[in-house]
């Protein structure tokens, strides 16, 4: 199942593999375009190297073969955020100094980043946290904290490693709508890794189905949906179509179907 996506790509993954030193190969010949204004999901089974391929894109990794191209320049490399799959914030650090902590080590002073740290608090509802320290946070709550610490530096692309798996479903549900309106807000390209099928297609505009380990591309599907989606489409018949057309692509991308 295959399909053609129009958009210009932004980052461009050719024939890309990852060989641990441990001799696990993580992938293996991985072709993958991200477009431009898109929010892309790659899913797939635990370990079939998803957050792999994301810490590649970051430049966090470097592929043992292939290569990524930038075609929006050599400085697009530096217009990323990443939401890791913990929050990772520091309990010493009130809210505010967290979120402001990527202008710091950029050298920005705290008065010149203050006005941008209250935008990013505000796009995701914790302006009247500001001076809390994460202990006296929700895990959802935190989770929002480390989103906007992502968003602080105007990001071109914004890349988010399973953010909500640790998370109750309500809590879920609700940061997924919210990360759905960021995305229509703001106009941010976004790659999502995910083991959720629900998950998956309730958020993006195309999924990438990978395979078991050593990870490729299996297949692409559009989720030609209304990018406004609310509780309503949680319960349509649209919804649970395109769910199981996704766990239809997955089961063939593990060998089970």
């Amino acid at each position: 199942m295959t399909a053609t996506f129009a958009g210009t790509p932004l980052v461009i993954i050719h024939s890309v593999g990852k060989t641990f030193a441990n001799g696990v190969v993580a992938l293996d010949n991985l072709d993958l375009d991200v477009r431009e204004g898109e929010f892309l999901s790659l899913l797939g089974p635990s370990g079939c190297g998803k957050s792999t391929a994301l810490r590649i894109i970051a430049g966090l990794s470097e592929p043992t073969a292939g290569r990524v191209e930038w075609r929006a320049g050599a400085g697009a490399r530096r217009q990323i955020g990443f939401v890791f799959q913990e929050p990772t914030l520091m309990p010493w650090a009130t809210v505010s100094d967290n979120v402001r902590l990527p202008l710091k080590l950029r050298g920005e002073s705290g008065a010149d980043s203050a006005p941008r740290v209250q935008e990013a608090l505000d796009r995701v509802g914790l302006a009247a946290f500001a001076g809390a320290y994460p202990r006296e946070l929700s895990g959802g709550m935190k989770m929002r904290v480390s989103i906007a610490r992502a968003l602080v530096t105007q990001p071109t692309l914004l890349l988010m490693d399973e953010p909500f798996a640790a998370l109750d479903e309500i809590t879920r549900f609700r940061l997924n709508d919210d990360l759905l309106a960021l995305w229509r807000a703001l106009g941010k390209t976004i790659v999502f890794v995910t083991h959720s099928v629900f998950e998956s297609v309730f958020l993006s505009s195309r999924i990438v189905v990978m395979t078991r380990r050593p990870g490729r591309v299996f297949t692409e599907l559009a989720v030609d949906a209304p990018h406004l989606r609310d509780a309503r489409f949680r319960t349509s018949a649209e919804y649970a179509a395109l769910c199981r057309m996704a766990s239809e692509a997955l089961a063939g991308a593990m060998g089970d179907a």
